[in-house]
């Protein structure tokens, strides 16, 4: 018994390491950051939740954990592995009270929600409105959910699972996750973790789809905090860094308007229309960008 726990604990080491290897850990982390609240995932380490998110899910418990909440795993099901510390008492001779010690870890197998059946969750009981341009994510396959937040994030596009999950039913963070997804159709594959490219391009087509469906510019001022935030990394200023991926942007936002027609090829860079948020005058912005 001892050997086969060894064993499974060295498969759920070698299989971090492998992801460490092939570079998608750090989008891994980024989401597996924000667990869904209220759920046993939300109390596990950074490294389970990790571990949770690259077996695929974003909420998984023991066999007994979800038959408490009158759902059952599927026959045929295959469990993956997490690890739970072992703790032993080590009485001193000094102490009246024994004192728990780390003993080392134990391999806990646990299953994905998707392995189950039975009754509904409370997040699941999210619904989202009727967002504009859901048509397009449709068309590109890629399914949309409400998931519940917890104030550090609204919403994510992932590429690996063709996945929206929206933590807010503003048709701004939905137009930005389905601007990731045009990213990853013109682009082949998105860059792993938060580039800023990326994201500039994200949010300054959300604010032009907004304009475009004919929704208030309410956000205006976010969307600019949140391009700044990520022109930090950089030598530039926000308004710079707009204009050196306002190319692509108009690309991807043709892509996402007209999706039926062959995706345009994008050029290196990445993102923004020429709205009235950075209002020059056409020929200027040519001129700017060379």
């Amino acid at each position: 018994m001892k050997q086969t726990m060894n064993t499974k604990i060295k498969q759920v080491l070698e299989n971090i390491v492998q992801r460490f290897k092939e570079g998608d850990i750090p989008e891994a982390i980024a989401y597996s950051t924000f667990p869904i609240p209220n759920t046993p995932a939300s109390k596990w380490s950074l490294l389970n939740r990790t571990l949770m998110f690259i077996s695929g899910t974003s909420d998984a418990r023991g066999f007994r954990q979800w038959k408490e909440v009158g759902r059952y795993v599927k026959k045929g099901s295959q469990s993956f592995t997490i690890l739970a510390p072992r703790f032993i008492k080590k009485q001193s001779e000094d102490e009246e009270e024994a004192e728990p010690i780390l003993a080392g870890f134990l391999a806990v197998p646990v299953f994905k929600v998707e392995d189950t059946e039975g009754e509904p969750l409370d997040y699941e009981k999210i619904e989202l409105p009727e967002l504009p341009l859901m048509e397009v994510a449709k068309e590109w396959s890629i399914s949309v959910k409400a998931i519940p937040g917890n104030y550090q994030y609204s919403g994510y596009f992932s590429q690996d699972r063709k996945e929206i999950g929206l933590a807010s039913k503003e048709e701004a963070v939905f137009f930005h996750e389905l601007a990731h997804a045009a990213q990853q159709k013109v682009l082949g594959e998105l860059k792993k973790g938060q580039d800023w490219r990326q994201e500039i391009v994200a949010e300054l087509a959300a604010a032009t789809l907004c304009k475009i469906v004919g929704k208030t510019s309410k956000h205006l001022g976010n969307n600019y905090r949140y391009i700044e935030k990520y022109t930090e990394s950089t030598n530039l200023t926000p308004w710079q860094a707009c204009l050196k991926v306002i190319r692509d942007t108009e690309k991807v936002l043709a892509l996402i308007l007209d999706w039926k027609r062959p995706p345009p090829t994008l050029s290196c860079s990445v993102t923004r229309e020429r709205s009235k948020n950075f209002p020059l005058e056409e020929k200027q912005v040519n001129e700017q960008i060379g």
